[in-house]
Parts: C-alpha cells; structure tokens; sequence
C-alpha cells in the first residue's frame, strides 16, 4: 500500500506545481467570455474557445482599473496566474490585467458609457437650448496657449466687433483635465451676463481626447443653464461631450461663425431695411388720414358741430322729466305710509301694555321660586332615604345589632356551596371575630 497515494496528497503536490513552475506564473490567455453576471465585486466567469473551458477570476480592485466592462462573448485578451483550488481539485486563472481583442480598452468604453448615457436620454434633442440671435459677451473653454482661442477671438472680431470673449483657461487632456473642465462650466454659469459657451480643443488621439468622454463632464454641459458650442477635436473626431453640446462644429472658426450668425454689416443692411419699410408705411397711413379729413369736411356734421349732440340734449330732456316724475311719486308713497304707522302708534296704550307685562313677570318669578324650593325639599328628602339605606347596609352596622358574619380569605361567606369540611372559617361578631374549622355541611332541604 505504501505505492498508492491519498487524493488529498496528490491534490497538494499538484498545486505545489502550479505554484512553483515558472511558465505557470504569468499566462497569457485568448478567451472568448462565457458565464458573465455583474457582480458588486468581484467577477466570477469562464474563459473559452473551439475545444476547452478555464474559470477566470478577477478580483473587485483590478476591475475596476480594466477601463471597460466585461460583456457575455466579447473575446478579451487577460495576463493571469494559475492557481488549484484543492477541496474541488479544478484549477482557474486569475486575471490580473485584461483589454478587448482587436479593439481598444477605451473604445470599448466610449460605446459602453455612450449607450448607458443614451438610454438616461442625455443626448434626446428636446434638451438641446437655441442659441441666442445676438451675443454680447461668449465665454470659452479652452487651452489659453493653444490656437482655439486665437481662431476664435479673430473670427468673432472679424463678424461681429464688440462682441466680448470671457476666456476660462483649462487643462484639455491628461490627469485632472475632466475636473477642470467641469469646474468651468460651473464657473460660468454662476455669471448673469455670459449668453454662450464654447467648449473647445484641437484635435488628437482617443486619449488626448478623452477627457471630453469622462461622464462628469457630460452631465456638466448637459446640466449647463446658459447654451454650449462644443468644438473638440477635427471633423472626423467624436466625442460624448458632441453628443450632449447644444450645438456641435468641427473647427473653433465654425464655432465663432455659429455663436455669431450675422455680421454687424448684415444688422446695420437688417435695420437700413426695417426703417424704409416704416417710413413708407407711415407714409401710407398719413396719406390715407389725409383723405378721410378731406372727406369729412365737405360733411354737413363737420360744417355744423352742434348736429353731432342735438340727440344727446334732447335724450337729457326725457331723463330729466322721468326722474322729476318718479322723485315726485316716491315722496308722496312715503308720506302716505308715515301717516298709516303713525296712527296706528297712536291707537296702541303703551303703558297699560307695560303694566300688564311686569304683572306677568311677577307671577312668574313667584311661581319659579314656589317650584324650585319644592324641588330642594324632594331632592334632600330623596338624598336622606339613600343615605338611611346605606347606613343599614353598613357590615359593622349589622354585627353591632347581634349578628355575626362569615368571612374566609377577605370574602363574606353567604352559602354553604362556598365551604368545604376541614377549612378554616372567620367568624366577626360584635366584640371581635373568632376562627374555625368546619367538621360537617348540611343543606337545608327544604331550599
């Protein structure tokens, strides 16, 4: 038996194995994902191809610095250890760093973050602010040493002269550039006076650009109460800060022409045509006021004024006599019902109605004092038969009078169903109370 092994000790020499055989310390491995379920953490999965399947680990601190999401069958390129798990005897690898096949980390994550954004509906074109007709004062993001600023300012000048450019100088790429970025905007729009924002930088590589792709940002611009132009990158760049901008350009000259849309040269041509219009409209109307005085003249009304209110006096005249008239009658109504109360005042005897009135209010205050004291001396008779009934329901009352009184445990005894033989009874009499012990019940037959 010495020549057969224990599960258990091939299980250890086997992993003692992967543990120590150099080619085992870092592989590098081409699986497709299987198995895939989000977890708080750490990620647990499988790793395949055409003929064979390997379980994959990756621990919560290394995803999270992978910079995309794993997805069921995206093909991942991973560097890991082999380990053997003992109790089950299966073996894994834990990935310590992994990118997708073929395609870049970033690039993975830009479709990934594009579409979550999407579906929140940060890019839905109902959000998107109209831009303001005319500007006075833009402010923009943006390198102060790049050429962004220069195109910008020089396009503006050249449009539209007067137009103020608020400069807030910002870091474009690298650590700390989405945070600066975001800060600026927030910057921005605690100021009244700023009527648009361009948020710009030449362009680049995904990574130089990538800060225009972080989600603070993007809920930045699209948080952003005063309009923003985003000009990042050349035309055949996209970034998501394009997709949730209130407007998008390809070059910082777009930009300016598109915050500027008409030249000063075109408003002074706008206000030259405007102000032709109105005097010839106000032309037309003197004209045709002329006519209608013209017309009015030759009237008769207009020769003799005084027709226009020979309607109105005579109206006057009517209303005046109706009113003499209704005036009149109304005083003689009143008149006539003054003297029809006054006589019947006169025909009523006042004090003779008081005197019978106190009369009757003497007879019945007598008759409320007779009943209330009847009352009193029913209600005190009444009260004193309760008090005599009580007092003759008085215990100590009763023992006084001769009787005596059984009691067991603080209650009164009042039948023989309530004692049983060899129990101790009390029995109160006058004079003090003494305890006994029942021998024998009898009951009464004839109750």
């Amino acid at each position: 038996m010495a020549d057969y092994l224990s599960v258990s000790s091939l299980t250890k020499y086997l992993k003692l194995k992967f543990d120590r055989d150099p080619y085992l310390e870092r592989v590098y491995l081409t699986g497709e994902v299987s198995n895939f379920r989000r977890r708080p953490s750490h990620q647990y999965f499988s790793l395949k191809d055409e003929n064979a399947v390997i379980q994959a680990t990756v621990w919560g601190g290394v995803y999270k610095k992978l910079g995309f999401d794993l997805e069921e069958g995206m093909k991942i390129n991973v560097i890991g250890r082999v380990q053997l798990y003992e109790p089950s005897g299966s073996y894994s690898i834990v990935i310590e760093s992994a990118q997708p096949d073929g395609i870049g980390a970033l690039a993975i994550k830009f479709e990934q973050l594009k579409s979550a954004l999407s579906k929140e509906g940060l890019f839905n074109p109902e959000w998107k602010q109209a831009l303001p007709q005319f500007v006075q004062k833009i402010g923009v993001l943006t390198s102060p040493s790049g050429a962004v600023i220069k195109d910008i300012i020089t396009t503006v000048s050249r449009r539209f002269p007067g137009v103020e450019i608020v400069l807030y100088p910002t870091k474009v790429q690298g650590d700390g550039a989405a945070q600066e970025v975001v800060a600026n905007i927030q910057a921005a729009n605690l100021r009244d006076d700023l009527d648009l924002l361009i948020v710009g930088r030449g362009g680049g590589s995904i990574e130089d650009l990538w800060a225009f792709n972080e989600e603070i940002v993007v809920r930045a611009i699209f948080e952003s109460q005063i309009p923003i132009i985003s000009s990042v990158g050349h035309e055949t760049d996209t970034t998501l800060a394009d997709f949730v901008a209130d407007r998008r350009v390809a070059t910082p000259t777009a930009a300016a022409e598109l915050a500027t849309p008409v030249t000063k040269a075109d408003i002074i041509s706008w206000i030259s045509e405007r102000g032709n219009r109105a005097y010839q409209a106000a032309l037309r109307g003197i004209r045709q006021r002329q006519e209608r005085l013209d017309q009015s003249s030759k009237s008769v009304i207009f020769r003799q004024p005084e027709r226009l209110y020979d309607g109105y006096l005579q109206k006057l005249d009517t209303l005046t006599t109706h009113l003499q008239t209704v005036m009149r009658q109304t005083y003689r109504e009143n008149l006539n019902t003054e003297r029809l109360l006054s006589q019947r005042l006169q025909s009523v005897d006042l004090q003779e109605r008081l005197r019978s009135l106190g009369e009757k209010i003497n007879q019945q205050e007598r008759l409320l004092k007779s009943n209330m004291a009847n009352s009193y001396d029913q209600k005190v008779a009444k009260a004193e038969k309760l008090m005599e009934a009580l007092t003759m329901l008085d215990t100590s009352r009763i023992v006084a009078r001769g009787y005596a009184m059984v009691e067991q445990g603080g209650r009164v005894i009042d039948s023989i169903t309530q004692i049983d033989e060899k129990e101790e009874m009390t029995v109160r009499m006058r004079d003090g109370q003494v305890v006994v012990e029942v021998k024998d019940v009898q009951r009464d037959q004839n109750i």
